[in-house]
């Protein structure tokens, strides 16, 4: 599937898995390229992409930005590159192997064949398919996905997923700078702009494996940002329609 593709990968501290992520995707022989953007990350991981560059000189793109900054920050900066450079698929994912490069493929084949506009790999369509997390987390992220759905009226169940694949147009007919939010806040805005815009929105069963090696970066502040944002999203769009 000759297609001009781009997965974007955020790192802080990725240095254990970094390696293992890109070589992955790139076994896939599937016609991407990635973008790193590495937030100064003091286990040097920007280092091991530097090296990896010379194995992938066209294939493989590294943003270094100054200081930690947050996923949205990223992901925000990624977005505009990826916008500038033409690519016509853009996708979002860990660096941390808990999504499963194998899946890029499948969610790529939904936009390419027409079936989306934004294709999501979702933990909670048919259920619940997460491994290796604690209950108390799997009980926190199902249930505020469902938050999410009572307040937004968005028909998605893992609002919440950082495995996702965008349209170019869909991505464009946004504007990059006015999305406000930074930790998981932040994918669900993504999603509820897009869907507000029109834009078609398809869920695709993933399995989600928790983090091996390094240190999530889930905190208190990201689950009060989201519990909080979701509700001025909707607030937002209820006084723009009035």
């Amino acid at each position: 599937m000759k297609d001009n593709s781009l997965i974007i990968i955020p790192t802080y501290n990725e240095a254990e898995n970094i390696k293992a992520v890109i070589n992955k995707i790139f076994s896939l022989d599937d016609y991407n390229s990635i973008l790193v953007v590495d937030d100064n990350s003091p286990d040097r991981t920007s280092n091991i992409v530097r090296n990896l560059k010379k194995n992938f000189e066209d294939k493989l793109f590294l943003i270094t930005r100054e200081k930690k900054d947050g996923l949205g920050s990223a992901y925000k900066e990624g977005f505009k590159w990826a916008i500038e450079k033409n690519f016509s698929y853009i996708f979002e994912m860990d660096a941390d192997l808990s999504h499963d490069p194998n899946e890029i493929k499948k969610l790529k084949r939904m936009l390419v064949n027409g079936e989306c506009d934004v294709a999501i790999g979702s933990r909670y369509l048919e259920g619940v398919s997460v491994v290796n997390w604690p209950l108390s987390r799997i009980f926190l992220s199902y249930f505020a996905n469902i938050y999410v759905r009572l307040i937004t009226w968005m028909p998605v169940k893992d609002s919440t997923s950082g495995f996702v694949g965008y349209k170019i147009e869909a991505l464009s007919s946004l504007d990059i700078n006015k999305i406000k939010f930074n930790g998981y806040a932040f994918q669900i805005e993504m999603k509820f702009r897009l869907w507000e815009k029109k834009f078609k929105l398809k869920e695709h069963q993933i399995i989600f494996v928790n983090r091996e090696q390094g240190e999530s970066k889930m905190n208190k502040n990201i689950i009060f940002e989201a519990i909080i944002g979701v509700i001025k999203l909707k607030l937002n769009s209820i006084l723009k329609k009035k």
